[in-house]
């Protein structure tokens, strides 16, 4: 009853803050506790229902078990089609990782060691599974805030930019920039603006935002109804550069951003930090790419709230030698 009722106060937390601001890291954090609380209580519940209780934990062995060789087979992948950067491996190397706490924990286990040997493992495994935790979180999370902006109505939109093959659109930036024309369709009534933010890169023959703006055109988007942003190098240079040059012509009201998928909710905690009043939408991405795109956000986003994660991490970790002192 116990896990029942932490389950019912964190959910209402987490209603209550979505309410108030969706773009809160917090958010995550709050589903998250929610979760696992209620699934702590439905196993209590399925404590009378041996087969059900055993049947729910060889679940949780299995998708243990597969998911790091998952993870390994993606960066295979991502090491092929996107090249050797270390970005391209994280899904590789957070498979090795699992697999290697795996055996390690599973050796400590099996084949016992010295004092310290358990205790260390235990700190990597305590560490390990807060890390576990909010990575689940905030993807489930920005799932759901993904779909919270859908059919919303806008006065502009602006595309963040993303890489050019030269002077192309490549998939990835013309998936944000399909979303940003539906958008507009949707948003008819208003007929916004596109602002297309993006600088030039030293690889790169034009400026982002001349090569999205050439796009839009091709697809039947006015050229009066497209502002160019060439300068922005980061994502919080689009929006504010963006924000700017709306501010410049005069429009005001509903502001939606477009990125991919698996950008949107640091998109959209970024924009809440720079107090800026845009909704953050996303467009589909490979399926391939999501799992690195998404450990990379992770990482970004634990990097954005060093100080609070650091901490978290040096107490975890430095629990059981305490206990083992004491």
């Amino acid at each position: 009853m116990a896990f029942a009722l932490l389950a019912l106060v964190a959910a209402v937390i987490f209603v209550y803050r979505v309410y108030r601001e969706p773009r809160r890291l917090g958010n995550a954090v709050w589903l998250g506790l929610a979760v696992v609380f209620g699934g702590l209580w439905l196993l209590d519940s399925l404590s009378g229902v041996p087969w059900l209780r055993d049947s729910a934990v060889v679940v949780g062995v299995l998708v243990g078990l597969v998911l790091p060789w998952a993870l390994v087979a993606n960066g295979v992948v991502m090491w092929r089609r996107e090249g050797h950067t270390l970005g391209n491996l994280l899904s590789l190397l957070a498979g090795l990782a699992m697999l290697g706490l795996f055996g390690v924990t599973a050796a400590t286990i099996g084949f016992g060691g010295p004092r310290w040997l358990a205790v260390g493992v235990t700190s990597l495994v305590l560490v390990a599974g807060y890390l576990a935790f909010l990575f689940a979180a905030l993807l489930v999370y920005s799932v759901l805030y993904g779909r919270l902006g859908r059919g919303r109505q806008a006065d502009a939109i602006i595309v963040l930019g993303a890489g050019l093959d030269g002077d192309s659109v490549p998939p990835l930036l013309a998936n944000r920039l399909d979303r940003a024309v539906e958008c507009r369709a949707h948003a008819a009534e208003t007929d916004p603006v596109l602002v297309v933010s993006g600088g030039q890169g030293s690889d790169e023959q034009v400026s982002e935002a001349e090569a999205m703006g050439t796009y839009l055109r091709a697809n039947g988007v006015p050229a009066e109804r497209i502002l160019l942003e060439g300068k922005a190098a980061t994502t919080e240079q689009n929006l504010r550069y963006s924000m700017e040059l709306l501010a410049e012509h005069g429009r005001a009201g509903t502001i939606l951003a477009v990125t991919n998928n698996y950008h949107v909710f640091r998109t959209a905690v970024l924009a809440r930090q720079l107090r800026l009043r845009v909704h953050v939408v996303g467009a589909r991405t490979a399926s391939y790419f999501v799992p690195s795109a998404f450990l990379r956000e992770f990482v970004a986003l634990l990097a954005q709230y060093r100080r609070a994660n650091v901490a978290a991490i040096l107490v975890l970790a430095a629990l059981p030698p305490l206990l083992a002192v004491f």
